[in-house]
């Protein structure tokens, strides 16, 4: 890791801790929550957190060919429209300066989420957002997980120069 940003900036760490008991706190479906998590993760590239939230969403019991094929949600008929609606949300404000968060993908949202369940929806993807950045910014071990089924050949990365 680059900066233990818990121990280096410890009131952030705090922040963000404080901001993820926010959104559980909203009425919005755990699962659901997980599924905009990895989707996040997978646009920033975060395997700390595509890990993390896979993890968590098993132990949930979500299903793994969901979970295998969240990347192509559009094209997969096991969604629901309220799921496709919180996926498209996710991935507009994610890619933000490519998307401009379009009227249409917020018409979507509006349709099958009240007021306050969108706020917890975008408060819950600018946390995954975060947490992404800090991860993949900072370089945290994916092998500090824990409850992670990895493979045999799992070895520490090398880093090379400059990284």
């Amino acid at each position: 890791m680059r900066v233990d940003y818990r121990k280096m900036f410890p009131a952030g760490a705090r922040a963000m801790a404080e901001l993820e008991r926010a959104v559980r706190s909203a009425t919005l479906e755990p699962e659901l929550l997980e599924l905009v998590r990895i989707r996040a993760s997978q646009i920033n590239g975060c395997t700390y957190c595509l890990a993390m939230h896979n993890r968590d969403a098993r132990s949930r019991g979500e299903h793994q060919t969901r979970l295998d094929t969240v990347a192509a949600w559009r094209d997969a008929p096991y969604y629901t429209p309220r799921e496709r609606a919180s996926l498209a949300w996710c991935e507009a404000l994610t890619e933000l300066p490519h998307t401009g968060a379009a009227d249409e993908v917020y018409a979507a949202v509006e349709a099958e989420f009240s007021g306050e369940e969108i706020a917890a929806l975008t408060f819950a993807i600018v946390a995954i957002n975060g947490w992404n950045r800090l991860a993949v910014g900072l370089r945290t071990d994916v092998l500090s997980l824990d409850g992670l089924d990895l493979p045999d050949r799992a070895a520490p990365r090398v880093a090379s120069g400059g990284a």
